[in-house]
């Protein structure tokens, strides 16, 4: 029994003893695992301290899945900034400013120095602004030929070509039935001897039939040979004869140019002799274009409100008005002029015999009064063709009984103020006559 016991005391010390050595070992494990990990961590470095560490993902233990953690979040938060200052770009271009400051604000909170690491090669998303650039591209390639490209669409049609389709269903006969020369007739007809080509442009948003109608030829070629006549027979050096209409100096029929002019006179001295006043003078000069050569001319000190009425057409019954013709004249330096011959409106009064009865009446040389005018055609501010500047203005006086004419040319100084152009639209309310 005795020597049972102590076998027993003995086994008993040596496992105590197995298990004190174990701890330690697991103690020196731990020990030399937690240096390696904080070897691990420091930035390039390997165990050795000598050699750089690659990046690899480790699942030696949860410090490491939790450093890697961080690293996806770091990357999550860059790639937000990045989408958040590209649309802050994007909203830039666009004009949007506050906007744009809003998501460059957010981008820059997530990371500071975001702007230098955009590389602008993609969008945040898969279809951002990159690729919206390239489309837009394409659609203004598309824009470009857009003419073509509706005619295209109406000759691959199944069905019967037509200009136009209803879009539901209606009871009444849709314009669409017409035929193209009806439709083309009422199209000169929006156009009108007014050259309304304003209307003609509006019509054209109606949809893709009526868009190649308003792009028709024709009605372009007899508007432009209204304007100029046959000084535009070669089409050269523009591609259409619209272009021709848009690029090439006119003056314009839709409204009047009208100048103001202001100065201050002196007056007459009192008759005390104490003062002497000073006048200011204030008045205006109305420039009307038509299409057919003619031209109006109208100086008045009432203001535009109730003059402009007026002159929506030739047959008006202002008596100060003059009337004449005018012509475009391309210079050799290239500036298109304005030239008019006016004369005041003749109004033959009957004569009054019963007057000289009684007295002998004394012959009275008549004359005729004529203005010449000349105008530079220049362009301000967005509009075109909307400025006429003074160049020439003189008054010739022709007696019918020698035919000797008396020239009398005056300076263009201060006195004559540009002309500039402003739109009326009820000169082209109404349609007397098609193109």
């Amino acid at each position: 029994m005795a020597e049972a016991e102590e076998d027993c005391h003995s086994d008993l010390v040596r496992t105590d003893d197995n298990e004190r050595s174990g701890e330690a070992n697991l103690q020196a494990e731990l020990q030399m695992f937690r240096a390696q990990w904080m070897f691990e961590l420091a930035p390039g470095m390997s165990s050795s301290g000598l050699e750089p560490l690659p990046c690899r993902a480790s699942s030696r233990g949860p410090g490491v899945k939790s450093v890697d953690g961080r690293g996806k979040q770091e990357i999550a938060k860059e790639e937000k900034a990045k989408e958040l200052f590209l649309k802050a770009v994007e909203e830039e271009r666009n004009g949007a400013l506050y906007e744009a400051i809003k998501f460059y604000r957010l981008a820059m909170q997530l990371v500071p120095d975001i702007e230098f690491k955009i590389t602008y090669t993609r969008s945040p998303d898969g279809d951002g602004v990159g690729k919206r650039c390239v489309e837009d591209n394409k659609e203004d390639d598309k824009m470009a030929d857009l003419l073509s490209d509706f005619q295209q669409q109406l000759t691959l049609q199944e069905s019967p070509v037509k200009l136009c389709q209803p879009e539901v269903d209606v009871s009444q006969t849709h314009i669409s039935v017409l035929p193209m020369e009806v439709l083309m007739y009422i199209f000169r007809w929006v156009v009108s001897s007014d050259l309304d080509l304003r209307s003609l442009e509006q019509l054209s948003l109606v949809c893709r039939g009526f868009y190649i109608c308003a792009r028709d030829p024709e009605i372009w070629h007899q508007v432009c040979l209204k304007i100029w006549g046959r000084s535009c027979n070669k089409l050269v050096p523009y591609a259409s004869w619209r272009e021709m209409f848009l690029e090439r100096p006119r003056v314009r029929f839709d409204g009047v140019y009208i100048s103001k002019t202001k100065y201050i006179r002196q007056g007459e001295q009192s008759l005390d002799g104490f003062y002497r006043a000073w006048h200011q003078v204030e008045y205006y000069r109305y420039l009307r274009f038509f299409p057919d050569g003619h031209v109006m001319m109208l100086t008045t000190p009432e203001d535009p409100q109730s003059i402009v009425p007026r002159l929506r057409t030739k047959n008006t019954r202002t008596d100060a008005i003059l009337l004449g013709h005018y012509r475009l004249s391309q210079e050799m330096d290239n500036q298109t002029k304005v030239f008019a011959v006016l004369m005041k409106k003749k109004e033959e009064k009957p004569i009054d015999y019963h007057k000289y009865r009684y007295f002998r009446r004394v012959p009275v040389q008549e004359t005729d009064h004529s203005f010449h005018v000349g105008l530079q055609l220049c362009s301000s501010g967005r509009q075109r063709f909307n400025k006429l500047v003074w160049v020439h203005h003189s008054c010739h006086i022709t007696y019918k009984s020698t035919g000797e004419t008396a020239v009398t040319t005056f300076d263009i100084d201060k006195m004559y103020s540009p002309l500039f152009f402003a739109r009326v639209k009820s000169f082209t309310a109404f349609s007397e006559k098609p193109l």
